[in-house]
């Protein structure tokens, strides 16, 4: 596949169509009808208006296969299909080789209309690749070689003798040879540019997509954040009265202590959903890679789930600004991973000269198969129901939306995958350019 570096909110390969059928059968179809009318047209205005002997018998023979061919194609096939690459030569090659029949009952390149060879290469640059655009315009050319000294006598009054030099015709040979190279050269290019601005600007529609709804998330975050402060403050006040009524070193004070460290993280994520915006950050709070992942962890290692750390790399490790957004986007698959995981998350951070990664890996089920390739989207169920077994929600992508979005926006790349077999579970790859991470933005 052809693939294009998008920056920015995409942050990494976006895949173009190119591969893929282009060409539908109806086009080929109606241009191979208006050639019909227009060639039943030609020969019949040639031998009724201007009275040239013309062989009626074959040319409307070599007409008909083509209406035939129409014919059988329209009840074969459904015309909006579209069709394959190859396919497509082999209809335009049949064009081809049914007007190069017609010529031969002609005149061969005596007849003026020898320039409609063009057509067919002509439609085949602006829709196929280069390669059967170059095998149709060397059949195309071997065929009008051919024509120069094996035709039909050309349709002329008769008794009345036309004589055409050879060397007249040879150049009407060269001038098509020279049409198809620089229309088929032409035609392609300006159709490639056509298609990767229309992909561009699909890929940045995308993106604005993506950006708008993240911006409406982040006022919905601060909303959250406002209605919730009320209900968690009456909360910490209430397990706080518990707190010091209960009997110390119970399993109910234990359940208490615990209550209040919840509420006290709520909090504390409700605050940082406010200042998301703030990508910049404090200038002056650096850390490097291993405080980062190890500020990120230390929350979750209440949970009944083995997270595993490790750091490898050349040189000297490399240090960021904090940036609230791709703090909270770490944390966020980190959290993603622990949640789901049956019993061990590992976590390994890697640099070297150009590049910083972190991997999440996880030994839960891993991403449903049939949204693996959607992962990202907002309101997509990305992992099977293990979530909903313990007890909880099955989510609807959003955390996974906003983690994304915002680490791209820090300029990283994710790459979101499951486990080889037999091993279970997903891996999450987070790659920065060295730079990008060490600036932090």
């Amino acid at each position: 596949m052809n693939e294009v570096f998008l920056p920015g909110a995409l942050g990494g390969p976006f895949t173009r169509p190119n591969d893929g059928p282009r060409l539908r059968l109806d086009t080929l179809v109606k241009l191979r009808w208006l050639a019909v009318a227009g060639q039943s047209a030609a020969v019949l205005a040639t031998h009724f208006a201007l009275g040239f002997p013309v062989p009626l018998g074959w040319c409307f023979l070599v007409i008909a296969i083509s209406a035939w061919l129409n014919v059988a194609l329209r009840i074969r096939y459904p015309l909006s299909v579209r069709i394959g690459d190859r396919a497509a030569a082999a209809l335009l090659g049949y064009d081809i080789v049914q007007l190069s029949a017609l010529l031969f009952l002609t005149g061969g390149l005596q007849n003026p209309f020898a320039m409609l060879l063009l057509a067919p290469v002509l439609i085949s640059a602006t829709t196929l690749p280069p390669k059967l655009t170059a095998a149709l315009g060397v059949m195309t050319a071997s065929l009008a070689a051919l024509l120069t000294y094996r035709h039909l006598p050309l349709p002329w009054f008769p008794g009345r003798a036309i004589n055409i030099p050879p060397t007249y015709v040879a150049g009407i040979w060269l001038a098509i040879l020279l049409g198809i190279a620089f229309t088929g050269v032409y035609a392609w290019r300006v159709a490639k540019e056509t298609r990767d601005l229309a992909q561009a600007l699909a890929a940045t529609e995308l993106v604005l997509a993506r950006e708008q709804h993240l911006s409406q998330l982040d006022g919905l975050a601060a909303a959250a954040a406002h209605e919730l402060g009320t209900p968690l403050a009456t909360i910490a006040l209430v397990a706080r009265e518990l707190d010091k009524s209960a009997p110390k070193g119970t399993p109910f004070a234990e359940d208490i202590g615990l209550l209040r460290d919840q509420v006290a993280r709520c909090r504390d994520i409700l605050g940082k959903l406010t200042s998301l915006d703030n990508d910049a950050g404090d200038p002056l709070s650096t850390l490097t890679l291993q405080q980062l992942v190890e500020e990120i962890v230390e929350p979750l290692r209440t949970f009944d789930v083995d997270i595993a750390i490790s750091f490898s790399g050349d040189g000297e490790a490399p240090r960021c600004r904090r940036n609230p957004g791709m703090v909270y986007g770490l944390e966020n698959l980190v959290e993603n991973a622990v949640d789901f995981a049956s019993k061990r998350v590992a976590i390994e951070g890697r640099w070297g000269g150009a590049a910083v990664e972190i991997n999440v890996r996880d030994d839960g089920p891993g991403f449903a198969a049939d949204v693996l390739a959607r992962l990202g989207d907002p309101y997509l169920r990305s992992r099977v129901d293990s979530r909903r077994a313990k007890g909880g929600d099955g989510g609807l992508g959003l955390g996974l939306f906003i983690a994304k979005t915002l680490l791209e926006r820090a300029g990283a790349a994710l790459d979101i995958e499951n486990r080889d077999p037999p091993a279970t579970g997903a891996v999450v790859r987070v790659t920065w350019p060295r730079h990008l991470f060490e600036r932090g933005t």
